[in-house]
This record gives structure tokens, C-alpha cells and sequence, in this order.
């Protein structure tokens, strides 16, 4: 969900509660928390919501590498968004989790561009990552709350790109997500090998090759 911030002069109001934050020239409250340098020692609860944001990243980038030209304007039909609508949704999602740990942003605008709209998607990732991380005093609350709805939501959506990755004829490998090399500060579509591919694909395309036998 798309959110739009709401001002009132040089007061904002917390799209969630209604607080309000100080403007420019007062003192600048986040929620009622203060922002901490990032390599300051994190709570479990920012390293397990840095760890999920990784794995969202880690999905994406295996749902969009190595995808046809065409990949970004398939149609599923049934009024399904095409990759390009779920990868600005997606970006739309963790834009708004951004402005619940800083101030409340506006609704984004189209990219340019399906490549346009890839990169901003991993930046935000990336923004949000590092806001977490300057949450010094994140609690329990909000983390469960960012993790019930904006980041649940990102996740969803990743696996639909999977799943239109197969609808379009270019299906995506399994592998063991269990095992899988997720980095908190590998946040782009540059992601590591899968740790444990599947050797057995029932539904593999003709031509696919274990990866035991390359």
C-alpha cells in the first residue's frame, strides 16, 4: 500500500499514530526514538529485520536475473500486474516502511523505465536497511509491525515474480533457501550462488542440467 504524507505547515503527522513530528527548525523526533551511527552493536530485532530485508533482496534478484527482454510487460491475464507494476508496487511498500522510521513520504512516481524501476527498488532496500540499523532504540512494536505489513507484503510479491518467471516460459531453478548466502549488506541484484541447488527438477525445461553434472 501506497501511502501519501500528510502536512500540516512545518508539523508532520506519523501516518500511523498521528504524532507529531517537529519540522525544521525544532528538534527532530523519529517516532519518539532517536538515529544512531549504523555500526553501533543492533538489537536482535534490527539484525533479524536487516536479515529478512536480505532476503528479500536475495529472491527478488534470482526472480529478475536472467530474465527475457520481455520479462518487465508479461501479461498473465486476469488483471495480474505485470513484473514492471509488482517491482513499483514493491518499491512503493518499502518506500512507505522508510517513512514510518523517518519522516512520512509522498506516493512515488513511475520509473522512467523497467531497469529504472529495478534500481530504485534495491536502493530502498538498501535506505531502509541502513535506517533500521540507525534505529537505536527500535522496539518490538514497530519491528513487528514492519514486519506483519510492509516487508511481508515485499516478500509476497518476490514470489510472484517467480511464479511469472514459469508463466512466461522462463522458469527459475529450485534450490534450498535454507541454505542460501544471505548477506544484511548484499542489497542489489548482484547476489551470491545458491549454496544448495536442487539436482532433481520434475518440471525442469528441456535442455536443463544438473548442476552436479556441469
Amino acid at each position: 500500500m501506497d501511502h501519501d504524507a500528510k502536512k500540516q505547515g512545518a508539523i508532520t503527522l506519523d501516518p500511523f499514530r498521528g504524532r507529531r513530528l517537529a519540522g525544521a527548525d525544532g528538534p527532530r523526533l523519529v517516532r519518539g526514538r532517536s538515529l544512531a551511527p549504523l555500526k553501533q552493536a543492533m538489537t536482535r530485532d534490527q539484525s533479524l529485520l536487516r536479515h529478512f530485508l536480505a532476503a528479500i533482496a536475495y529472491r527478488t534478484a534470482k526472480a529478475l536475473r536472467d530474465a527475457p527482454p520481455a520479462f518487465g510487460s508479461f501479461d498473465a491475464g486476469h488483471h495480474a500486474r505485470t513484473p514492471r507494476e509488482l517491482v513499483r508496487h514493491m518499491s512503493g511498500v518499502i518506500n512507505y516502511a522508510v517513512g514510518t522510521l523517518q519522516e512520512p513520504r509522498p506516493v512515488l512516481a513511475d520509473g522512467a523505465t523497467y531497469e529504472a524501476e529495478i534500481d530504485r527498488l534495491f536502493a530502498l532496500l538498501r535506505e531502509l536497511s541502513d535506517a533500521i540499523g540507525r534505529a537505536s532504540d527500535l522496539g518490538d512494536a514497530i519491528a513487528e509491525r514492519l514486519l506483519q505489513g510492509p516487508l511481508s507484503d515485499a516478500m509476497t510479491h518476490a514470489g510472484q515474480l517467480a511464479l511469472l518467471r514459469r508463466l512466461s516460459g522462463s522458469p527459475l531453478p529450485p534450490e534450498n533457501f535454507f541454505d542460501a548466502a544471505i548477506d544484511p549488506d548484499r542489497l542489489g541484484m548482484d547476489q551470491a550462488a545458491p549454496v544448495s541447488p536442487d539436482e532433481v527438477w520434475p518440471q525442469a525445461p528441456k535442455g536443463w542440467i544438473p548442476p552436479g553434472r556441469r
